[in-house]
C-alpha cells in the first residue's frame, strides 16, 4: 500500500497534488522499507531533520556507495556528472570544497547582486506588461520566471546572455536524471546533455583565464593568498556546474508553484498587494507549502536508529521533505496556505552540512519578484490552462498562464 502511493505521485492526481499522498503516508506508514525506491522512506519532519542534521551517521550517496550498490553507473554521465559535484559527496572532499567556494560565494556577493536582481525583474515585468496590454494571457514561466533565474545566475557566474536558452533546454534535461520515473528512452538524450553542459563549463573556464572578468568564475580562479589554498580546475567547473544548474531551476520552480498558490488564494495575495513588505515572509511561506525540491536521499554509515526503526548499514533513506514541510506535528495547520505565518521555516533548502549555498541568493530573488507582483499588478489573476512538469522529485510549472 505504502509503494503504491509512492508510485501515484507520478500519476496526474499525484503532480496536481502530492500532499494528500504525502498525509497518508504520514498518518499510516511514517517509516517504512520501499521496493519501488529500494530505501527507507521518511515523511515526518522530525525523522527527515533528524537525518539531514546528522552528516555522519547519514551520507549522501557518493560514487563510493554507488560503486557498492549501483553497478554500471560510471556508463551513465548524467550520474557521473552529479555525482562529482559537492552535493553528492561527503567530508573530507566536501568539507575542503565547500569551504574554498564560501571563501568566493560570500554574502556580500549575493548582497551586490541586488541592483542586478531588481533591474532584472522590472525589465521582465515591463515585458509581461507589453503582452498582456491588451487583456490577453502571456505565460509567466518561459518569459518571466526562467529568464529571471538565468539573468541572475547568469550575471553571477559569467555566463553570457547569449547562452541562457541553450543552457535551460541542458539542465532541464539534467534535471529528468533525479526523477524516479525517468522514461528508459530519455537516457541517451539526458546523458548527451550531461556531457554538453560539462563541456561548456570547461570552455568557459579556459575563457576566464585568458580574460579574466568581474564575476565568480574569474574570482575562482584567481590565486589567492600565498597561504590560501588553490582550487583545482575541475573543482573550480563543478563548482560552476552546481551554481548554474541548481541555481535558477529550483528557484524558478517554487516561484512557479508560489504565484499559482497565491493566485489560487486571493485573500493572500489581497494582503500582499496591500502590503508589499510582506514579501519576504510570503517567500518562506511559498517554500515550506509547496517547493520545488520534494525528495533526497542518504545512506546510513553505520548501524542507526529512526524513531525506533534500526536502519541497516549502506541502507539508502529517501527524505519526502515536501511531505515533512506540511507535518502537522511542525506547523499548525499545515494545509493553511498564510503568508504571515512565523512557525520557522522548512526543509526546502536542506539542513546540516548540505544545506543550500544559494539559499541567501533564492531568497532574494522570490522575495523581490513578489515585492514587484505585489505593487504592480493587483489585479493579476490565472489566465488560461496551468500545465505541471512532469517531475515528482522537482516539482514547478511547465506552463502559467496569467493575465491583468
Amino acid at each position: 500500500m505504502s509503494d503504491a502511493a509512492l508510485l501515484s505521485l507520478a500519476g496526474p492526481a499525484g503532480l496536481a497534488d502530492p500532499y494528500p499522498i504525502y498525509a497518508k503516508l504520514r498518518a499510516e506508514t511514517p517509516i517504512f522499507r520501499s521496493e519501488v525506491f529500494g530505501g527507507w522512506v521518511l515523511s515526518r519532519f522530525a525523522d527527515c531533520q533528524q537525518v539531514l542534521a546528522d552528516g555522519e551517521t547519514f551520507r549522501v550517496l557518493d560514487a563510493q556507495w554507488r560503486d557498492r550498490h549501483r553497478p554500471g553507473w560510471r556508463d551513465n554521465p548524467a550520474m557521473v556528472l552529479l555525482t562529482a559535484l559537492l552535493p553528492w559527496k561527503n567530508p573530507p572532499e566536501h568539507t575542503r570544497e565547500r569551504r574554498l567556494l564560501v571563501r568566493d560565494f560570500t554574502v556580500r556577493r549575493v548582497q551586490a547582486l541586488e541592483p542586478a536582481v531588481r533591474r532584472a525583474t522590472d525589465r521582465l515585468l515591463d515585458s509581461f506588461a507589453d503582452a498582456t496590454a491588451d487583456g490577453t494571457a502571456a505565460e509567466f514561466v518561459g518569459t518571466v520566471l526562467y529568464p529571471l533565474g538565468m539573468a541572475v545566475i547568469g550575471d553571477l557566474v559569467g555566463v553570457p546572455d547569449a547562452d541562457h536558452d541553450r543552457l535551460r533546454l541542458l539542465t532541464d534535461l539534467i534535471g529528468k536524471q533525479v526523477d524516479p520515473a525517468m522514461p528508459a528512452e530519455l537516457r541517451a538524450e539526458v546523458d548527451a546533455a550531461a556531457v554538453e553542459f560539462r563541456d561548456y563549463f570547461t570552455e568557459l573556464i579556459a575563457r576566464r583565464r585568458a580574460e579574466p572578468r568581474d564575476d565568480l568564475t574569474s574570482a575562482l580562479l584567481a590565486r589567492p593568498a600565498a597561504d590560501a589554498e588553490l582550487m583545482s580546475e575541475e573543482e573550480v567547473r563543478n563548482a560552476l556546474l552546481v551554481l548554474f544548474g541548481g541555481g535558477y531551476e529550483t528557484t524558478a520552480g517554487a516561484l512557479g508553484n508560489g504565484i499559482h498558490a497565491l493566485l489560487t488564494h486571493p485573500d493572500q495575495f489581497a494582503l500582499l498587494t496591500a502590503e508589499p513588505g510582506l514579501a519576504a515572509g510570503a517567500a518562506e511561506e511559498i517554500l515550506r507549502w509547496d517547493g520545488a525540491a520534494q525528495m533526497s536521499q542518504r545512506a546510513a554509515a553505520g548501524p542507526a536508529v529512526i524513531d525506533g526503526h534500526e536502519i541497516p548499514p549502506d541502507d539508502m533513506v529517501v527524505i519526502l521533505g515536501g511531505a515533512a514541510n506540511r507535518d502537522p506535528a511542525r506547523f499548525p495547520d499545515p494545509d493553511r496556505f498564510d503568508i504571515t505565518r512565523d512557525d520557522g521555516r522548512g526543509l526546502f533548502f536542506g539542513h546540516g552540512l548540505h544545506l543550500c549555498l544559494g539559499a541567501a541568493l533564492a531568497r532574494l530573488e522570490i522575495t523581490v519578484l513578489l515585492e514587484q507582483l505585489g505593487k504592480r499588478f493587483p489585479t493579476l489573476r490565472i489566465g488560461g490552462a496551468v500545465e505541471r512538469r512532469a517531475n515528482p522529485a522537482l516539482r514547478g510549472m511547465a506552463a502559467l498562464p496569467l493575465t491583468r
